[in-house]
């Protein structure tokens, strides 16, 4: 009877097996569901960083507002672990893995400007120059807080850009001649002019640099006991909207390059660059170093000292690698939105 009443219930067992079956084939886990909306939205996370980090480092910005975007790389540098954090705390090893790589090469990009690089080798006794490079914004900048720094720090040569024929003036009531006597200038009205002061003789080199814009004056120093140096008062056009990135990336090529059996030559001023831009390191790798990043000092933001932006660093000294970077130190001046970058180097003897 056990025999029989086990038999008679195989078929309703069957049945009740069948019937789960086929609920489980029409209606998926829910969790399955999840886990990609989950997966989705940590890649998605992942996705912002992960393009910049390859438009970094393959320098394809081309366009605006990706050529200005860039220059804020620092900043997404170091929020870049947010992704990654993301992705483990959801257990999305893939993703997480994606964002590492993004990060380490965001990271690789912009940190070792934060770090003394390893010193070029000095002349012995060399002589040194300080410069200090500084845009005074239409000529606005306080002229007795430029010239006191200029006293404070020894300045030999002082690279200006947007100097108006009222503010040269009133650098010379300020007492700028008394330390830099000497001077190749082209002040006008408005940001288009620049000056180049020095505490040594100068020599204007050819015309007067100009890219489409902005008079860039070159002056050629006469240093006791080193080779003369030529010192351009660089200004590049700012890459501020569609049209203007054409004329940005041809003032920057407009630049003359560090010939390594040429003229010694520095160039200082407002490159309206940063160190992520192409175009800029392009005009590196003609053998200049960057001050900044040579000494760790290449995170200090020079612009915009006054407005709401995260600052970014675009005013730099490009130096010949003949010659040694000491220092390099940033500092404020009233009255401009950008601040002065003063250097100090160790030149080459003369032969």
């Amino acid at each position: 009877m056990c025999a029989a009443a086990a038999a008679g219930l195989r078929p309703n067992g069957g049945l009740l097996l069948r019937f789960a079956q086929a609920r489980r084939g029409s209606h998926p886990p829910p969790a399955r569901g999840r886990r990609g909306w989950v997966t989705a939205a940590a890649a998605a996370c992942a996705l912002p960083w992960g393009v910049w980090a390859a438009v970094r480092v393959t320098g394809v910005e081309t366009g605006f507002p990706a050529v200005a975007l860039i220059a804020f790389t620092p900043y997404v540098a170091a929020t870049s672990l947010v992704p990654v954090v993301l992705a483990l705390l959801s257990r999305r090893g893939r993703v997480a893995l994606a964002a590492s790589a993004a990060a380490v090469a965001l990271v690789a990009c912009v940190l070792p400007r934060g770090l003394p690089g390893p010193a070029a080798p000095a002349s012995p006794g060399g002589p040194r120059l300080t410069l200090l490079s500084a845009n005074v914004y239409y000529g606005l900048a306080d002229p007795e807080a430029l010239v006191r720094l200029v006293h404070e720090h020894g300045v030999d040569v002082l690279s200006l850009q947007e100097l108006t024929p009222q503010s040269d003036d009133a650098l010379t009531r300020a007492g700028l001649r008394g330390p830099l006597p000497y001077d190749v200038t082209e002040a006008a009205p408005g940001p288009v002019g620049g000056a180049v002061y020095s505490a040594h003789p100068v020599e204007k080199v050819g015309g007067t640099a100009r890219n489409d814009y902005f008079a860039m004056p070159r002056a050629r120093v006469e240093v006791p006991g080193a080779p003369s140096v030529e010192v351009v008062s660089a200004h590049a056009i700012p890459p501020s909207g569609p049209a203007a990135i054409p004329a940005w990336q041809d003032s920057l090529r407009q630049l003359p390059d560090a010939r390594p059996d040429g003229a010694l030559r520095v160039l200082a001023g407002d490159f309206n660059a940063t160190l992520d831009h192409a175009e800029f390191r392009a005009l590196l790798e003609t053998g200049y170093i960057d001050a900044a990043d040579a000494t760790g000092a290449g995170w200090a933001p020079t612009w915009s000292a006054e407005g709401s932006l995260p600052g970014v660093t675009i005013d730099h000294v490009l130096v010949d690698r003949r010659a040694q970077v000491r220092r390099t130190s940033v500092h404020s001046l009233p009255d401009t939105d950008h601040r002065a970058v003063l250097t100090e180097l160790v030149l080459p003897r003369s032969r």
